[in-house]
């Protein structure tokens, strides 16, 4: 496992966040009320955070599975687990044709995860372990937690701005700029989408590396991204709510490419995550 140093990094971002929504408390009502903008964060936190293994799961209408119905995934699952020093994570699978996979829980104790029937079908079972080793290092890492909180946290700010576009109101004594509300309103947004969408990206390159080096096999990995970029491609999901709340946390965009566009992607280009694990196993072969 390589030091990537996420708790600085997840301590910068969540810096980020929070002072984009205790800004909007300043803002809203000359400070008044900031102190119940730090209240709905802490809120938002503690969701996040005890629910962050059930978001994809329904999201996905995932299922639980035993060793005798995917007797590969257990098998290596259990390994990498092993191989790891953590606990075994509880294993689903998605009856749904778009070939992805995802990695859900607060922690290695709490964990899951989560492969479509599409991928089962897509991969053969070294790409499919290379797949497993990427989801394990998620969990591992404390990234399922972090964009999870990330998301709920960037949706409440969006929220609230979107509220103050519409009551805002027009200045006075005891009102706000009317101006600094319209601001915030349009800019919170755009700055908390992409500071989680950094949270997410930057550490789909990390999961990428670890999960490549618990399995002692990059390659294998990145014939598995090639196949699920395209089968995602040729099999999108559609871009409901639910599902976009979710995708962050899965291997690769699990949505047409036009409905995302590249800023707003919450996965780094796949052509630049294959060329990386590509240079790690001393070029293609």
């Amino acid at each position: 496992m390589h030091k990537h140093y996420n708790g600085l990094k997840t301590a910068l971002l969540f810096g980020g966040i929070w002072a984009l929504l205790l800004a909007l408390g300043a803002v809203i009502g000359n400070g008044r009320y900031i102190w119940l903008f730090a209240l709905i964060g802490v809120a938002t936190t503690a969701y996040g955070y005890w629910n962050s293994d059930k978001i994809a799961i329904k999201a996905m209408k995932a299922y639980p599975v035993t060793p005798e119905q995917q007797p590969a995934m257990y098998r290596i699952v259990e390994e990498l687990s092993a191989r790891a020093g953590q606990p075994m994570p509880r294993l689903y699978v998605s009856p749904t044709a778009a070939p992805n996979a995802f990695a859900t829980g607060r922690n290695p104790q709490n964990a899951a995860v989560c492969c479509t029937e599409g991928i089962l079908h897509l991969l053969d079972e070294r790409e499919l372990r290379g797949v497993l080793g990427h989801e394990l290092m998620h969990v591992y890492n404390r990234d399922i937690l972090t964009g999870s909180v990330a998301a709920a946290l960037a949706g409440i700010i969006t929220s609230v701005a979107q509220m103050m576009l519409f009551f805002g109101g027009g200045g006075g004594e005891n009102r706000p700029n009317p101006f600094a509300m319209i601001a915030m309103a349009l800019l919170a947004p755009l700055a908390a989408s992409l500071i989680q969408l950094a949270i997410t990206r930057t550490r789909e390159y990390d999961a990428d590396e670890d999960g490549a080096a618990l399995t002692g096999d990059p390659l294998a990995l990145a014939s598995a991204l090639r196949k699920i970029h395209l089968g995602a491609q040729a099999a999108p999901l559609a871009p409901e709510p639910q599902l976009v709340n979710a995708s962050h946390m899965m291997i690769a965009n699990p949505f047409r490419a036009g409905d995302v566009k590249r800023l707003f992607a919450t996965h780094p280009p796949m052509e630049d995550r294959v060329a990386r694990l590509e240079a790690m196993a001393g070029g293609p072969r």
